[in-house]
């Protein structure tokens, strides 16, 4: 299939896990530490790292360490090129579900 790439599957494979979905909505207010990333949920800080580091392999945020805090940010082209995708991929399905409405509708005549 047209129009896969590594890009895609990382933001994919990212947003595959609610853990990284609610990490990224808290990141989209801004920068935050990780240990304020994990707070919320309830495994431990290595378990958590894990999803930070899948989401910087996917080049959905950048971390900074400075002294012992690190610190994450949001970078969103990977989420918009998987939405521009997906739009893309919307804009196909349309076209045919309105071919098949006009089709039926040729067919009521």
């Amino acid at each position: 299939m047209p129009n896969y790439s590594d890009v895609l599957d990382g933001a994919f494979g990212a947003l595959a896990s609610p853990v990284r979905r609610r990490v990224l909505v808290e990141l989209a207010s801004g920068p935050a530490a990780v240990t304020e990333l994990a707070r919320p949920f309830d495994m431990a800080l290595p378990s958590f790292l894990r999803h930070v580091t899948l989401l910087e392999d996917a080049g959905c945020v950048a971390t900074e360490k400075t002294g012992r805090v690190r610190t994450c940010r949001l970078l969103p082209a990977p989420l918009e090129r998987a939405q521009g995708w997906l739009g893309e991929q919307r804009a196909v399905w349309e076209a045919r579900t309105d071919r098949l409405e006009r089709f039926l509708r040729e067919e009521d005549r």
